[in-house]
C-alpha cells in the first residue's frame, strides 16, 4: 500500500478507515433520527394518533397556543435561573479547586454523585423537602416553625433540584479553564492597586470566557430539556417543555407536535454549540493578536535601545 499510494493519498485512505465507523455511527443514531423528527414536524396528526403523510404546518401553529407558550416561557425562565445559580456557585468552587493542593480528592467528590442513579438522587430530595421530610422535621423539632412548609411541588423546588443535578457540569469546565490561568496576573493587578475582587473581575474573568461559555452550554441545554425533575418534584404549574414532548408522544400520540417541540430543543442546542465554537475561536484570535502586539512592542523597544 505504501508503494502504490502517495503519502497524501495514503493519509486520506487511513483517515477514511479511522473515521468511517464513527461517521457511520453518527449517521445511523444521530443524523437519521434528527431527519425523522424534522420530517414528522411537518406532517399531519392521524385520527387515532401517529402521522398522516400530508405536508402541513399545523404542529408549528399549535405551538402558539397560549397554554403551550406559557410552558415554553416557564421552561426558559427556570432554565435561565437554574443556569445562573449553577455558574454563580461553580465559579468560586472552580477557583478553590484550582488553588487547592488536593485537586484529585475534590474532583473525586464532584464525580461521586454520577455513581448514583439520577432517580435515586431526585427521590432523596423528595424525602428532604416533603412536608414530613428531613428539613421540615428539623425545623419543627427546634421550634423554628409551627407547621410544615410547602418546600416541594413548586417551581422553587424544581430550580433547587436542577441546580443540584447539573452543578458538576458547570464546575468541571470552569475548573479546567481556571487551572490553566496564570495566577501571577492577579498578583500583578493587586500590585497596581486593584482589589482582590476587582482583579478577579477585570483580569481573571475575561481570560476564562471559554470556560464560562462551556459551563453555560453544558448546564443550560440539559436543564432546558429536563423531564424527570419537573415531573417528580414540580407541581401542576411546573410543567416544562420536556414533559410536553413526553405527553404528546405517549398520551395524546400527537407525534408532529412532539417533533415540533423537539425541534426547538435541537435548535437551542445547535445555537449553543455554534456560540461556544465561535467564542472559543474568537478568544484564540484575540490571544494571537495580543501576543503579536506584545512581540511588536518588544521588538520596537529593542530597536530603540540599539539606536540610543
Amino acid at each position: 500500500m505504501k508503494r502504490l499510494l502517495k503519502s497524501s493519498d495514503r493519509e486520506k485512505v487511513l483517515g477514511t478507515l479511522y473515521g468511517g465507523p464513527m461517521g457511520l455511527w453518527f449517521t445511523l443514531f444521530f443524523t437519521i433520527p434528527i431527519g425523522i423528527i424534522i420530517l414528522y414536524s411537518f406532517l399531519k396528526r392521524g385520527l387515532y394518533g401517529g402521522i398522516v403523510w400530508d405536508f402541513t404546518l399545523d404542529a408549528y401553529r399549535q405551538m402558539f397556543n397560549p397554554s403551550f407558550a406559557k410552558v415554553l416561557f416557564r421552561t426558559l425562565w427556570i432554565s435561565v435561573i437554574a443556569t445562573f445559580f449553577c455558574l454563580l456557585i461553580a465559579l468560586p468552587c472552580g477557583y478553590a479547586m484550582a488553588k487547592s493542593k488536593h485537586q484529585t480528592f475534590l474532583l473525586f467528590l464532584i464525580i461521586i454523585p454520577f455513581w448514583t442513579n439520577s432517580l435515586i438522587r431526585i427521590y432523596a430530595w423528595i424525602s428532604i423537602l416533603s412536608s414530613e421530610g428531613f428539613l421540615n422535621s428539623v425545623l419543627l423539632k427546634f421550634g423554628i416553625i409551627n407547621q410544615s412548609l410547602s418546600l416541594i411541588y413548586n417551581n422553587q423546588a424544581v430550580i433547587v433540584v436542577l441546580i443540584y443535578m447539573y452543578l458538576p457540569f458547570a464546575i468541571l469546565p470552569l475548573f479546567t479553564t481556571i487551572d490553566k490561568f496564570d495566577f501571577s496576573l492577579l498578583d500583578a493587578a493587586r500590585d497596581l492597586g486593584a482589589s482582590k475582587l476587582g482583579s478577579i473581575m477585570r483580569v481573571m474573568l475575561p481570560n476564562i470566557k471559554s470556560g464560562i461559555s462551556t459551563a453555560f452550554i453544558f448546564t443550560f441545554i440539559p436543564i432546558f430539556g429536563a423531564y424527570t425533575v419537573p415531573l417528580l418534584v414540580g407541581g401542576k404549574d411546573s410543567t416544562m417543555i420536556g414533559n410536553i414532548i413526553v405527553d404528546q408522544v405517549s398520551k395524546t400520540r400527537n407525534w408532529p407536535l412532539a417533533s415540533a417541540f423537539s425541534m426547538i430543543l435541537t435548535l437551542v442546542s445547535l445555537v449553543g454549540v455554534f456560540w461556544m465554537l465561535y467564542s472559543g475561536k474568537r478568544e484564540l484570535q484575540l490571544k494571537k493578536t495580543n501576543q503579536q502586539m506584545i512581540e511588536q512592542k518588544v521588538k520596537l523597544h529593542h530597536i530603540r535601545r540599539r539606536k540610543k
